[in-house]
């Protein structure tokens, strides 16, 4: 059985960086973990909105899952919630970007009516309060970007710890994308960034929910101590773990197995890999 605190933790993203795993790969890939002993742990499939068009003939009887991103923002998501419209899927997140320059009022314009979870990625500029508190007053989530193929796209420890701390005070849920490949803060040996880890941001959630200012919300961030880590989660709780995931909706992961596999290393998933091959 998965344990509270990670189900429905994982969206699959396999087919964005770095995994990039080709579209009619991923589609039967995403159904056989939505099958497997762990499937409450597994979120709709991640797909850009430009894979849309090639979808169709990879789809059987039953309906895909799936959250649209629309990296080139409102307009682009709008158009693919009708390509979405005929195809054998259900549309569970709809994962928009704000393009240079643009506010909330002219954003949420073009996007028009939209009757799907919508996730606002929030810009990294003076741009962020007014796009949560418009965000909040639409009842609509937050996306943040937690990493990249590039140094500059992973937010600081006090950044990220301040992005969670104003949406957890504005009441608006939120999803991660990219970077976190790992359970705790790690430096990758191959490209020397510095990793959030995905329990990091769990329990950051956590804090927030129970007031703790930015600066405990980023030593949580930076902590490196898998077993530390792991022992907090583990001692959350049924009422704040539900608290914190009632925030902190989920992460975009290309490989499914692998959070699977460490979270078991880490003592967290007890039984559930049973049947998981390494």
């Amino acid at each position: 059985m998965i344990p509270a605190f990670a189900r429905g933790l994982c969206d699959d993203a396999a087919v964005f960086p770095p995994g990039l795993a080709p579209l009619a790969a991923a589609v039967p890939a995403h159904r056989a973990h939505r099958a497997a002993p762990y499937a409450d742990l597994v979120g709709p499939l991640v797909l850009p909105a430009t894979a849309l068009e090639e979808l169709d003939p990879l789809l059987g009887d039953e309906p895909l899952d799936l959250s649209i991103t629309a990296p080139g923002g409102p307009c682009q998501a709008a158009k693919s919630l009708v390509t979405a419209a005929g195809l054998a899927v259900r549309v569970r997140g709809l994962e928009v970007a704000v393009p240079p320059g643009m506010g909330p009022e002219e954003f949420f314009r073009l996007l028009g009516r939209v009757d799907v979870p919508v996730y606002v990625e929030i810009p990294r500029d003076e741009r962020r309060p007014a796009m949560i508190d418009a965000v909040r007053a639409g009842g609509h989530r937050a996306k943040f970007r937690t990493g990249g193929v590039k140094a500059h796209l992973y937010p600081s420890p006090d950044e990220l710890a301040s992005a969670v701390k104003a949406v957890v005070d504005a009441g608006v849920p939120f999803k991660a994308t990219a970077g976190l490949h790992h359970p705790v803060r790690n430096t990758d040996p191959e490209t020397g960034f510095h990793q959030h880890g995905f329990l990091n941001l769990l329990l950051a959630t956590d804090a927030a929910l129970r007031g703790r200012p930015p600066a405990e919300l980023a030593a949580i961030l930076a902590d490196r101590d898998a077993a530390s880590v792991a022992s907090r989660v583990s001692s959350l709780g049924e009422t704040r773990t539900s608290a914190a995931r009632g925030r902190f909706l989920s992460f975009g992961t290309c490989s499914i197995t692998d959070p699977l596999n460490e979270l078991a290393d880490l003592g967290l998933l007890a039984s559930a890999l049973q049947e998981t091959p390494r």
